[in-house]
């Protein structure tokens, strides 16, 4: 699971969410971040491409240590 913000969300609730990574199919940068999930639902996020990859990865290893 990995935390993430909403795109264009209001600055007074920050918009977060916890995303679980392994329903990632896809992301790509359109300018903007986009999550495509293994059932084609698109998410756009704050966070930079490589910030979610960051966060994937070490939530990887983190699942490798249990």
């Amino acid at each position: 699971m990995i935390k993430l913000t909403k795109f264009n969300s209001d600055s007074k609730e920050r918009g977060e969410f916890i995303l679980n990574a392994e329903l990632i199919q896809t992301i790509e940068t359109t300018p903007d971040t986009v999550i495509t999930l293994v059932n084609e639902k698109k998410l756009i996020v704050e966070e930079p491409t490589e910030e979610v990859v960051r966060r994937v990865m070490k939530y990887r290893r983190a699942l490798k240590q249990l």
